[in-house]
């Protein structure tokens, strides 16, 4: 892979991470959302009139082009595993945005995916 393509994918990754972050920031702003049927109009004006939503629903659409890209260059059973690399971003973003726990599981998981990661890349 060369250093280009990665940086496309990884930016792909790292846009879709920012993204989830974002949506949980509008969602945070807004509370828990009930599914019931006589607030579901006013929950989702609620919800998608959050700056944090508006920008992460842009941040998706952003994040597919890039991804796109990235996908014409490799294949994609090398760029979707990538993808894992979201979820150790998203982990510790998390933790120090939102003060989420990161217990010794987690820090397990994260270290796999990392792992697994670098073998698909190196393969």
């Amino acid at each position: 892979m060369t250093l280009s393509t990665f940086a496309f994918i990884l930016t792909g990754v790292l846009l879709n991470a920012a993204a989830q972050l974002l949506l949980k920031a509008g969602t945070n702003a807004v509370g828990a959302i009930t599914l019931d049927r006589a607030t579901l109009l006013t929950t989702a004006f609620r919800v998608l009139t959050q700056w944090p939503v508006i920008g992460g629903l842009t941040l998706y659409v952003v994040s597919v082009a890039v991804w796109i890209v990235g996908l014409s260059r490799v294949d994609v059973s090398i760029a979707y595993p990538m993808l894992s690399l979201g979820y150790v971003v998203n982990a510790l973003a998390a933790w120090w945005l939102f003060g989420e726990m990161i217990g010794p599981l987690r820090v397990a998981g994260i270290l796999l995916i990392l792992a697994g990661v670098f073998l698909i890349a190196r393969s």
